[in-house]
């Protein structure tokens, strides 16, 4: 078995078919398997999913799950690389689809003629199923190859589409990923950079499948004003910067400065100020801001709020024992 498909599925009756039409109309000289984990969902998803098995019970492996495996997805998609026999593995969310029948044929010959590569990716076309934001291509950044350098950022850096990804199994399999990967809420991030400490990332110039980005998936249950999410980031990118032995402390200490700053504003702490002071120092420690921030900062999350008002208080009434001036 030269590629195994390892498909996640979580309530996509909508999506399904479109998706394993996509992977049935590959186009390869070699064989390949689709396995489908299916992480207990409460639609039609697993309907779906039997009806195409039965049509196709050499090409299709299901994967039910009894109950749902947590943390997003991730171990419903752990359990399907485990499951996997292929030479290679491609990623794939049930609500993606693939726009080319060459996909597979093509991220294998680039892996198999380039054997120092930990993976490979092409580019991708995002689409909003509710038109909350137009169409647009995943990776704008391009490069040939990627490497760590180019997955570590002050900012979140996501260009690599989870349909767009095959990676080497046996190399996954002697290089387990370290184990604060698995606590992360994110599979991609920690993934993708960990390949790439093994070797370089090769890409292919074309758009090959969708990332469809809708309510019910992974990616909007990424909520920035939940507590809860905000500390698995800085949690996430903590344990990366531990990985590499801090060479990319200064870009990584503000990316986690971000999610300090957006604690502020969770729902869990918008009205308490003790938590919100201590995360407002954490942030002015990490990010470094300029001095107008940083007043900014001290004033709105530090100066308790009654401080404030005698401030005021004093500063209003001195303004009004100045002399006036006759007009």
């Amino acid at each position: 078995m030269k590629v195994s498909v390892c498909v996640v599925t979580y309530n996509h009756e909508k999506f399904v078919p479109k998706m394993l039409d996509s992977l049935l109309m590959q186009e390869t000289t070699f064989p390949y398997e689709i396995i489908v984990g299916d992480d207990c969902s409460k639609d039609n998803t697993v309907s779906i999913l039997k009806e195409y098995q039965s049509r196709f019970p050499d090409k299709i492996r299901l994967l039910l799950q009894s109950k749902n495996l947590g943390l997003n997805g991730k171990y419903n998609a752990l359990n399907t690389f485990a499951n996997a026999k292929g030479e290679y593995i491609a990623q794939f969310d049930g609500d993606d689809y693939l726009t080319s029948p060459h996909k597979l044929q093509k991220q294998v010959e680039m892996l198999d003629a380039n054997p120092h590569y930990s993976a490979s990716y092409h580019n991708a076309m995002a689409i909003y199923d509710d038109n909350s934001a137009p169409s647009h291509l995943v990776n704008m950044l391009k490069k040939p190859e990627v490497t760590v350098d180019d997955l570590i950022g002050e900012d979140e850096l996501c260009f690599i589409a989870t349909s767009s990804l095959m990676f080497r199994r046996a190399d996954f399999e002697k290089n387990p990923d370290p184990e604060w990967t698995n606590l992360s809420t994110s599979g991609d991030i920690p993934r993708n950079i960990m390949l790439a400490s093994r070797g370089p990332i090769g890409y292919i110039d074309e758009v090959m499948s969708v990332y469809r980005k809708n309510r019910g998936g992974a990616s909007f249950a990424d909520n920035h004003y939940s507590s809860d999410f905000l500390f698995n980031r800085i949690q996430l990118y903590s344990n990366i910067n531990k990985e590499f032995n801090y060479r990319y402390d200064a870009k990584l200490k503000k990316n986690i400065a971000t999610y300090y700053y957006k604690l502020l504003f969770s729902k869990q702490y918008r009205d308490s100020y003790w938590p919100r002071a201590k995360f407002a120092l954490k942030y002015l420690s990490l990010a470094d801001p300029s001095e107008e921030k940083r007043k900014e900062i001290i004033r709105d999350f530090i100066v308790p709020s009654f401080a404030m008002k005698i401030y005021s208080f004093f500063a209003l009434s001195l303004y009004n024992l100045k002399p006036k001036a006759k007009s």
